[in-house]
Parts: structure tokens; sequence; C-alpha cells
């Protein structure tokens, strides 16, 4: 990599691992410094980090300014401790204030849709409208599948048809053709979408049939130097091309909603939520701009009381106790075992749904948003956080162990999503959190409340047992549902 975002070298070394961990110590010092100590000292980070993290969730239960406080130094270290290599690293901040090596051109698709825009969720080989989707909602909820507050927020949209008419809205799409993202809902419901994404024709070509297909129109960040072809000249590198794109995106005037839909493999993809966080945080300084982001339901999370007391009836008294035993305990570990109270009173219970194959680097990438979510909230900035369901992308099936586990997670309460179904139904969350924001009151409450309302987790927040404690077994129904 030329010119592009990395690591600050320590040492003589450019680790993810070391970075990441001195981010997560950073964090943890203002809430928990014991923790910090701990994590700074851990020799095998790649192994152990789960606890810690955990850990520094439940730091964050204790009151708002604890979890505020966690999530500003943790961001405040992580643009400590990435930097673009332009002549010498900058600290990405800096960077973005720089001229930019080279200017990006604006080429615009418009959609040829008409009609009346409305909500219809793909399910299980069917489309899904109105009552059906009342109805699913309802099924979802009496499953333990999604929070009643997911239902009531998808109800209102469809109460409120009308605002599904986004020709009023503006969206900056980074990582615009993810699987998992919202282009093509916002493109058919007429939204005005500024999209980022890699320089890749295939990537574009679908794009680009999108926002054709759809109602609103496509701003693409175009160089003058890649041909008359748009699909082949489209696009731009958020590693590469950072202070191009922000010098772009301020080229297009608020109020916008900047959409994170960025995903990459390793290491890579902390680098890229990097970068990433330093644009949104350069935008968001302007006033208008709203933000969103798609939390994925395996992380930790503190939950509300109500929903640890009722998943404990629903755990089957004596199943898994042979296995329980013979495994020493690591099976079947009933969940929500203790609730922590938080200075205010509150109670939360702590479902841990981190996954070891995912690796270290895949949870502090989702967690930098987390923390920018929650920074962004305190400070005033409407922000749209809701937790998807589990759901079979290409980038999590390529896994063997975690495309096993998908197979056999029925069997534990656990419905696995297909792509087009949790497009449209985060989607629709995207709309009732822009359209009901409280007429710009800020909201109530302690930030953790950005994820707990409205979660379509999928069951995992409602199984009776520890996520992990039932994984192997999941892997290996899986594995026998294949064969």
């Amino acid at each position: 990599m030329t010119d592009g975002v990395r690591l600050r070298e320590v040492e003589g070394r450019r680790s993810s691992q070391e970075t990441g961990k001195a981010i997560f110590a950073a964090a943890a010092l203002p809430a928990d410094p014991a923790l910090a100590e701990e994590i700074a000292a851990e020799k095998s980070w790649r192994k152990r980090y789960l606890g810690p993290l955990r850990r520094l969730v439940e730091a964050g239960t204790r009151s708002s300014r604890a979890a505020v406080d966690v999530a500003r130094s943790g961001l405040a270290e992580l643009h400590s401790r990435v930097e673009i290599d332009r002549g010498g690293g900058l600290a990405l901040p800096e960077a973005l204030r720089t001229p930019p090596a080279g200017d990006l051109r604006t080429e615009v698709v418009s959609g040829s849709a008409s009609g009346r825009p409305e909500l219809g969720i793909p399910y299980r080989g069917e489309l899904l409208h109105g009552d059906a989707i009342r109805r699913r909602l309802d099924r979802w909820v009496e499953d333990g599948i999604i929070e009643s507050s997911c239902r009531e927020a998808v109800e209102k949209v469809l109460a409120n048809p009308d605002w599904l008419d986004l020709s009023d809205r503006r969206f900056v799409l980074l990582g615009a053709g993810s699987e998992m993202g919202a282009l093509e809902a916002l493109s058919a419901w007429g939204a005005d979408i500024v999209a980022v994404d890699l320089p890749e024709p295939r990537l574009w070509e679908r794009t680009i049939r999108i926002a054709r297909e759809g109602r609103g129109t496509l701003s693409v960040p175009v160089r003058g130097d890649r041909g008359a072809d748009l699909v082949n000249a489209a696009g731009a590198d958020l590693l590469q091309d950072t202070p191009e794109i922000a010098g772009w995106l301020r080229g297009f005037d608020a109020p916008f909603t900047v959409v994170d839909d960025t995903y990459a493999d390793g290491a890579r993809f902390f680098l890229v939520a990097s970068a990433t966080d330093a644009l949104i945080n350069d935008l968001a300084a302007q006033p208008g701009v709203s933000l969103a982001y798609l939390a994925t339901p395996t992380d930790v999370f503190a939950v509300p009381e109500d929903v640890a007391i009722a998943t404990r009836a629903r755990r089957r008294p004596g199943r898994g106790i042979v296995m329980r035993t013979l495994s020493g305990r690591s099976l079947y570990k009933p969940s929500y075992a203790e609730l922590i109270e938080g200075e205010d009173g509150r109670r939360w219970g702590i479902v841990d749904c981190l996954v070891l194959q995912q690796g270290a680097n895949y949870a502090l990438a989702k967690t930098l948003q987390r923390w920018r979510a929650v920074a962004a909230r305190e400070s005033g900035t409407l922000v749209s956080s809701n937790v998807a369901p589990a759901t079979r992308t290409r980038s999590v099936t390529k896994n063997k162990a975690l495309a096993a586990a998908y197979r056999g997670a029925s069997a534990y309460g656990i419905e696995i999503f297909e792509p087009e179904t949790s497009r449209w139904l985060m989607a629709a969350l995207l709309v009732h959190d822009l359209r009901n924001d409280g007429g710009g009151v800020p909201p109530a409450g302690h930030p953790f409340d950005l994820f707990a309302g409205g979660a379509a987790h999928g069951g995992i927040w409602r199984l009776g047992w520890e996520p992990r404690s039932v994984l192997p077994l999941a892997v290996l129904r899986g594995l026998a549902r294949r064969g």
C-alpha cells in the first residue's frame, strides 16, 4: 500500500493487535482503571480479548457518563494511532484538512421508476406487505427473534406510508455496495444518494443498475483519468483516497444522513473503520448531519432488565444438564446469571455474543462504530444504530465454522436471515429513526438505549443460554445437516 491509511509505527512495528489493545486500554481507563491495566498487560490479546470487551461494556452500564467517557477516550486513542502516508505520516484528522492530491468529479444517475413508494419485505420466497408484515412481526416477537420496540417502529412506518417518500432526503452511503446496505431501499423510496465505494466495475455495475431502477438520484465519484464508461470510471478507495473523498463530500450541502455500511476482511476492516470514522467526524461538524449504523448481533450488549428476566423463563429445566456436566460447565451456561445495577438504579443484563473466529480486528472495527454513535448522540447529533439479525452474507458464510453454526442455529431458537430480508427490514428501521426523531429534542436515557431499542437480533438476545456455550453444538448440528 502506498500513500494509504496505515497504523502508526511503535517500536519498529505496525501491529493491529497491539494497536487495538492500546485503544481498548485507553477506552477503559476513565471508567475502570484496573481493567485498563489488565488490557495493557495482556500478552495474548488475539486469543483473550473476549472477557475484557465484556467487562468494558459492563463498565459503561454504571452511568451515562461512564459510557460516554469510554467512547470518547477510545476514539481519541484511535486517531492518535492511525495515520495516512502522504509524504510522511499524517494523523487522519489532519490529513482530511490538507489539499487532496487529486480531484473527484461527480456523475449523476437518475432513476426511472414512478409510483408511490411502499414497504415490502422479502421473506422466504414471498414479498410481504401491510398486514402480512404485521403478522410476521408479531410472530417474530412471539418467537423472541426481534424486540417489541422493533415491531412498533416498523408498524409506525406502515401507519405513515408518506414517510417512505424520501425525495426530501439526502444520504451519504459509505460502502454503498454492501450486501447488508440500504442502497436498494433508499433508491426505491426516492432518496438523493451520494455513494462511496471501491473502484471495482462489478460493484458499480450493480450499484448503478439499482439506481436506474429506482426513484431517486445517485451521485457517483469519478476520476477524470478513468475514461468515459461510468462503470469503469466510478469509485474511490477509503484507504487510499481518504482526503480526496473528504473534499468531494464537502461539496454536498447538508442536511444529509451519513450511513456507514463499510466492511472488509481482517485488519483491513479496522483500517477502513478508522478512515470512515475520521470522515464521519469531519462531516458531522456541519449542522443538519445525522448518522446511521448497523450494529452486529455478534457483539457484547447491555440489554434492559426485562429482556434478561423474560429470557430466564424460556430456559427449559434439565436441557443440556448432562452435557453441561461432562463439559466442565462450559456448555449450556445459563444466560444473564446476574444483573448489573447502575448509579441511577437501572439494572442491565449483559449478552455476550462475541465470536472468537471473527477476530479482535472485527470486534474493534464494530466497537469504533458504536463509540462514535454514543459520542455523537451525546453531542446532540441524531443517530440511528439498530442491531441487525445474523444474516447469510458472503463474508460470514465463507467461514466454514460460522456457516455451520448458522445451519444449526434454529435448534436453539435463532433465526438466520437472508440478506434481502435484513436489508429491507433495517431500512424501515432507519426511516423510522429519521422521521420519528422527537422534533430535535435530545434523547433521554442511557446511551446504550441506542442499541437496545428496535433490536432485530434474530433471537440471540433471548437464548436461555450464553451464546458461546451452545455455539460448538450449533456447529456440530450444522455440519451434520450439510452431510
